[in-house]
């Protein structure tokens, strides 16, 4: 929330380099993986060492329907579903951290390996995120942007 103060939903949107993700869609894409990942964590939690499909926004449904929605709703539901998360995962005993299921390009991973792709995947497009508010921040006043 803190790094898109201050911008309108238009500057959200903008896609500010031609080809890439907007903030908007960095954002929802965050949002939907976060149902993908849990959906995933309680198939380790259940299954014996799953295999997982790569994952692809552009190929997951409910991504392009979250792209129709408000920011607003996009970011209340990722706050929620993130403290549910946050909550469970900290209650899981050291025998759930070291189940496994198996990632198309990174092989088998335990749950505490995927815990911590899950975040390292995440900051990057927070990062992603963090470039394109500073540079919609200091964009000319006609709209064009500063090298």
């Amino acid at each position: 929330m803190d790094i898109i103060d201050g911008l309108s939903d238009e500057q959200i949107r903008r896609q500010v380099i031609t080809g890439k993700w907007s903030i908007f869609e960095n954002i929802v894409h965050l949002q939907t993986y976060q149902h993908t990942f849990v959906s995933r964590v309680k198939d380790i939690l259940r299954e014996n060492n799953p295999v997982f499909p790569r994952y692809t926004a552009e190929g997951d449904p409910e991504f392009l329907e979250n792209c129709s929605k408000s920011t607003r709703e996009i970011m209340q539901d990722m706050i929620t579903l993130r403290k549910e998360m946050a909550a469970e995962i900290t209650s899981f005993p050291p025998t759930d951290l070291v189940k496994k299921g198996t990632h198309p390009a990174f092989g088998e991973m335990t749950l505490l390996e995927w815990l911590n792709f899950f975040l390292l995947h995440e900051a990057h497009h927070l990062f992603a995120i963090f470039k394109l508010a500073a540079t919609l921040k200091i964009a000319k006043p006609g709209g064009e942007y500063s090298e």
